[in-house]
């Protein structure tokens, strides 16, 4: 076995740009993640004279486009340097998959092709440079791009190649008549907001946004003049943003205390796996878990106070006359934190990569959608083993609480005292459960996984396997039918 450089070395192992490597060195942090925070902070500025000085209302879409685009670039060759001609070679060979292929055919090829080139490139950095331990970790904006890519494509096809009754509402919404221009196209992809840490959104929002339409459309949709207006209100992002930074900082502040006190590798020591009891082991898991999340919250959180900053990310107003920034939102901790099933924590967690799976592959497939999204979300991922130990557990695990929710929950509904009883039961078994399922996750290899799963003696796919195979299934209609009657939703409410 090579031995492993210093951590001096490696925090200073980047392809991108060395210019903030004494910075690095003072914080003990690598370039690479330093380089990605300087880009962020950078583009939070640069997206509040945007949103003034570039304003709609004063520049063409044409200038706002271009300038997105460039500075976006330059983000990229800052963060990851050579290894941007990935990004930048993926994006010209779909946009000539977009221009030369069929309507019929444009998804397919698109998807096939953005797939494809994201699969070989997550190949290369773990198998052919070890894990990527050593190489700077281009792969979040190529996933980022491929979520674009396959989302435009299909988007096109559903408004050139589908007819408009075969479509659900939001496909409806969302369907393109006109293929992109380069610039659009570019833009889309690879503006400063969004082409470093995201998220993914669709071609038609921010299409609104760079020609001004994005909040206006969302405040159409209110009676102003009841409210007492005489004009539509002109919604600031200002207070969204410092809320969001707020959070940001939070999270920073735990991800430098607590993930640095409870690292993932803990779950290897020899006193977790040979000493400690089992229900020891499971609050000691929950509590690791934890400690890996504030990164996450910290990167989507910033990325999305980004957007908003800029003035993209209005999501409409509440029934209070509230303006809400969490159209682009990525999660929701306060859910996260309290979900008390599955279904609700994947519902908040990491979100608009969940729209990205319904949209390209659950309502679209007509078999096992279940399975095929979390196989395709996999994929999409990566290729470390942890990632499918993780994604083939939940799917036994997310079908099994589906049953155990079906089957019991309405006898919980009667009383107050019986709903909060069964409310706290059910927040500590999925807490437990998402910990246990998401743990190979961040341990990436096969051999601390095994080992983990084997210290926890299987519980959960016993657990999850014995209700589904001895539980009785209640088929709830809504959910079964989705993938197939999202298709006649219109014809049904026309009849």
């Amino acid at each position: 076995m090579a031995t492993e450089p210093p951590p001096s070395s490696l925090s200073f192992r980047t392809t991108g740009s060395t210019c903030l490597h004494p910075l690095s060195e003072l914080l003990a942090i690598p370039l690479d993640q330093v380089n990605f925070v300087a880009c962020q902070l950078f583009a939070l500025a640069t997206a509040f004279w945007f949103r003034i000085y570039l304003h709609p209302g004063k520049t063409s879409p044409q200038v706002r486009h271009a300038f997105a685009t460039i500075l976006g670039i330059y983000f990229v060759i800052f963060c990851f340097g050579w290894y941007s001609v990935h990004l930048f070679v993926l994006v010209l060979l779909c946009y000539g998959v977009m221009v030369t292929a069929s309507v019929s055919n444009v998804h397919r090829y698109s998807f096939c092709v953005a797939m494809g080139y994201l699969t070989i490139c997550h190949i290369s950095r773990i198998y052919i440079f070890h894990y990527g331990i050593l190489t700077t970790d281009f792969s979040g904006p190529l996933m980022i791009v491929t979520q674009k890519i396959t989302s435009l494509a299909f988007q096109v096809h559903d408004g050139l190649g589908r007819r408009a009754e075969d479509l659900s509402a939001e496909q409806h919404r969302l369907a393109i008549k006109v293929k992109p221009s380069l610039l659009e196209y570019l833009s889309y992809l690879l503006n400063f907001m969004s082409v470093v840490a995201g998220p993914c959104n669709n071609f038609k929002d921010y299409v609104a946004f760079i020609e001004g339409r994005h909040i206006h459309v969302k405040l159409l949709e209110v009676n102003w003049k009841h409210e007492g207006f005489h004009g539509l209100p002109e919604p600031s992002p200002t207070g969204a943003v410092i809320r969001k930074l707020y959070i940001a900082l939070g999270s920073l502040f735990f991800f430098l205390t607590l993930t640095k006190s409870f690292p993932i590798t803990c779950l290897g020591d020899d006193w977790f796996v040979h000493q400690a009891n089992f229900p020891t082991r499971l609050c000691y898991l929950y509590i690791v878990m934890q400690a890996a999340k504030p990164k996450y919250y910290f990167a989507w959180t910033l990325a999305d106070a980004v957007n908003n900053a800029a003035g993209f990310g209005f999501s409409g107003v509440d029934k209070n006359g509230n303006f809400h920034w969490d159209l682009l939102s990525n999660l929701n901790i306060w859910k996260i934190e309290t979900a008390t099933s599955f279904k609700m924590y994947l519902e908040n967690w990491n979100i608009q990569t969940s729209t990205w799976l319904k949209c390209v592959c659950y309502e679209r497939v007509p078999w096992y959608p279940t399975v095929l999204t979390f196989v395709l979300s996999a994929l999409w991922h990566g290729v470390y083993p942890g990632y499918y130990f993780t994604f083939l557990t939940g799917v036994p695990v997310t079908l099994a609480a589906r049953v155990i929710r079906t089957n019991y929950r309405h006898y919980f509904l009667s009383s107050k005292p019986l709903k909060i009883i069964y409310d706290v039961v059910t927040w500590a078994v999925t807490q437990l459960a998402v910990s246990y399922t998401a743990a190979p996750f961040v341990m990436l290899a096969v051999e601390p996984t095994i080992s983990l799963y084997k210290s926890m003696y299987f519980y959960l796919h016993i657990v999850s396997l014995l209700i589904l195979l001895f539980l009785p299934i209640k088929p709830q209609a809504h959910t079964q039918k989705q993938p197939q009657s999202l298709n006649s939703v219109h014809k049904k409410k026309a009849d």
